[in-house]
């Protein structure tokens, strides 16, 4: 059995994330994502356990979907779920960059290879970062997000307020 872990902050999970979790479950016979507290960037919008319920109702199509949070290596996580490699979408060759050097460390430190799959262009600019911003400033982006992401912005900024 093939399995694809896709981790990430997904803070907040966008429409980029949804493609990339999509696309991957046709690749491999089980996809886990991992959501991860990541102390190197700013203050979380959204705790994990919130983050957690969003991924999966936003997953909820998929039948070979399972979530989980983490706090520790990727690579322990990778080697709890017997991960085939290491799943991680990228948006422009900006990304390439980091996510190389992240992949070389993870081959090196387990042996799991890292596949890396290119959003599409109309996703290509999406960011979780740019997201909470204009969020947090009253803009709409809910096209740009899966409906139950959607929701808990609104409740969180709700219109009208700055």
């Amino acid at each position: 059995m093939t399995v694809g872990l896709i981790p990430g902050s997904f803070d907040p999970f966008h429409n980029g994330h949804l493609e990339v979790v999509e696309r991957a479950s046709h690749i491999f016979d089980e996809i886990v994502v991992a959501a991860i507290r990541n102390p190197q960037k700013s203050e979380a919008l959204f705790d994990l356990e919130e983050r957690r319920e969003m991924i999966a109702e936003s997953l909820g199509h998929l039948d070979n979907v399972r979530i989980v949070s983490i706090s520790t290596l990727l690579v322990n996580v990778a080697r709890d779920v017997d991960a085939t490699a290491i799943v991680k979408g990228l948006r422009a060759v900006s990304d390439f960059e980091s996510e190389l050097q992240m992949a070389q460390m993870n081959r090196s430190l387990s042996g799991v290879e890292t596949l890396f799959i290119p959003t599409s262009s109309n996703h290509s600019f999406i960011a979780s970062r740019l997201l909470r911003e204009v969020a947090r400033y009253g803009g709409d982006v809910s096209s740009f997000v899966p409906p139950p992401v959607a929701l808990r912005l609104e409740k969180l900024f709700p219109k009208g307020t700055p």
